[in-house]
C-alpha cells in the first residue's frame, strides 16, 4: 500500500524564494530576513515590498508603494452600497471574502494575469480590505465609515478608519509589527489554497477569496478568536484549572497552544508577548494579557516535556484586545497582513505555473455489477 501524508504534512509542493522555517530551532526567515530583526527595525510596507521583490525597497521605492497604497484605500461605490447591504446578515470574514469576489468582478483586468498587472491587483486588495473590514465595524455599530488618512501608514490608517480616533505612537508601532508577524508563513493553508486556485490560471481575487475562506477556520486563522473566547470564558486565575482539565476531558484542544511546525516556541509568540507587556502598562483591559500569561504557564507545567508551545494567535488576542480591537476582527486582521503573503506566492505561481492536481488512493470497492433500482 502506497504511503499517505495526512493533510499533506511532509510534503513539497513547490519551491519559494519568500520565506523559511525551521520547526525545530524556532526560526522564521523572510526572504533572507530574520523575523526578530525585520519586527524591530522594519515597516509592513518595506515588508510588502520584500515580499513582492525579494528585496528590501530604496528610499524611492518604498514612497512610490506608500503613495500606490494610499491612492487605492477609498472604496468604490458599489462595494460601499454592498456593505451597507451585507452587515445586518453577514460576519466580518464572510463579508471581506465577498467584497473581494466584488472586487475582482469590478475590475475589467481581473483575467489579465502579467506580472504588472497582478502586482496592480495585489496593491489594491492589500489597501482596500483595510478598508473594507474597518468600514464594516462602523457600519455595523450605526457610524458612518470614516474616510482614510494619507500621513498616515498603512497598520496605524486602520487603526484610525476602524475607531475614528488617531493611535499613540505605541499602539501604531504594535499593531505594525503585528501586521509583519502575520504577512507570511510559508506553505500554510490558505496560501496554499489561494496557489491551487491560481494554478487554474483563476484570476488573483478568486484565488484570495479562496484563501479568505480558508483562514476562516478554527484550526487556522479562526484560533486567534477561540484564544480570546477561552481566556474571557476563564475569567480569573483560580478558574484556569477546572477550565482547562474540562476541555482536556472533552477531547477538545487548548486553542494558541503548539503548532504543526514549530516544535519549540513560536517567534512570532515571543516577539508579541513582549510587546503585550508593553501595552499592558497603560491598558484598561491589561487583564487579558496578564490572565494569558498565568494560563501560559498552567499549560507549561501541565504538558511539560510535550512540544506544545505558545503560538502567534496565543497573544495575538490580548495584544488586539488591548489595542481596542472587537475579538471577532482578529481574523480579519489576520487576512489583512497575509494578504501580502498570499499575493506573494501568487506572483510566484503565476510567473512559472503548473496546475496542481495531486492524487488519492482508492480503497473502495471493485467489480460490482449494477442492479436496476427494482433489485436493490
Amino acid at each position: 500500500m502506497s504511503n499517505i501524508a495526512r493533510g499533506l504534512e511532509g510534503i513539497n509542493v513547490t519551491a519559494t524564494k519568500l520565506c523559511r522555517i525551521d520547526g525545530l530551532k524556532g526560526e522564521l526567515v523572510y526572504a533572507g530576513y530574520d523575523i526578530y530583526e525585520l519586527a524591530e527595525k522594519s515597516t509592513f510596507e518595506e515588508v510588502l515590498f520584500l515580499l513582492w521583490n525579494n528585496r528590501l525597497p530604496n528610499a524611492a521605492e518604498l514612497a512610490e508603494l506608500d503613495k500606490n497604497l494610499k491612492s487605492e484605500r477609498n472604496l468604490d461605490d458599489v462595494v460601499d452600497r454592498l456593505l451597507r447591504e451585507l452587515w445586518p446578515h453577514v460576519r466580518p470574514m464572510r463579508t471581506l471574502e465577498i467584497a473581494v469576489e466584488v472586487l475582482g468582478a469590478i475590475d475589467p483586468k481581473s483575467g489579465e494575469l502579467t506580472q504588472p498587472q497582478l502586482r496592480l491587483t495585489a496593491q489594491r486588495l492589500t489597501a482596500k480590505m483595510a478598508t473594507v473590514i474597518a468600514s464594516y465595524h462602523r457600519l455595523r455599530n450605526g457610524q458612518e465609515p470614516v474616510p482614510p488618512r494619507d500621513d498616515l501608514g498603512h497598520a496605524a490608517n486602520f487603526l484610525w478608519m476602524l475607531t475614528g480616533e488617531e493611535p499613540n505612537a505605541l499602539h501604531k508601532r504594535v499593531f505594525d509589527v503585528a501586521m509583519i508577524l502575520h504577512a507570511e508563513h510559508e506553505m500554510n493553508a490558505s496560501t496554499f489554497s489561494a496557489m491551487v486556485t491560481g494554478s487554474t490560471l483563476s484570476d488573483m481575487y478568486s484565488a484570495i477569496a479562496s484563501a479568505i475562506g480558508t483562514l476562516k477556520g478554527p484550526l487556522h486563522g479562526g484560533a486567534n478568536e477561540a484564544v480570546y473566547r477561552t481566556v474571557d470564558a476563564i475569567k480569573e486565575e483560580r478558574n484556569i484549572a477546572s477550565y482547562v482539565e474540562a476541555l482536556l476531558a472533552r477531547g477538545e484542544r487548548v486553542m494558541g497552544i503548539g503548532h504543526r511546525i514549530y516544535k519549540t516556541t513560536d517567534p512570532r509568540a515571543v516577539i508579541l508577548e513582549k510587546l503585550g507587556h508593553e501595552v499592558a502598562e497603560t491598558s484598561p483591559d491589561r487583564w487579558y494579557f496578564d490572565l494569558s500569561l498565568k494560563l501560559r504557564d498552567y499549560l507549561a507545567r501541565k504538558l511539560e516535556g510535550k512540544p506544545l508551545y505558545p503560538n502567534v494567535d496565543f497573544f495575538s488576542a490580548s495584544v488586539y484586545k488591548m489595542l481596542g480591537i472587537p475579538s471577532d476582527l482578529y481574523t480579519p486582521i489576520f487576512a489583512l497582513a497575509r494578504i501580502s503573503g498570499w499575493t506573494a506566492h501568487l506572483l510566484e505561481q503565476y510567473a512559472d505555473n503548473r496546475l496542481m492536481r495531486p492524487n488519492a488512493l482508492y480503497e473502495g470497492n471493485e467489480s460490482r455489477k449494477y442492479a436496476p433500482i427494482g433489485q436493490r
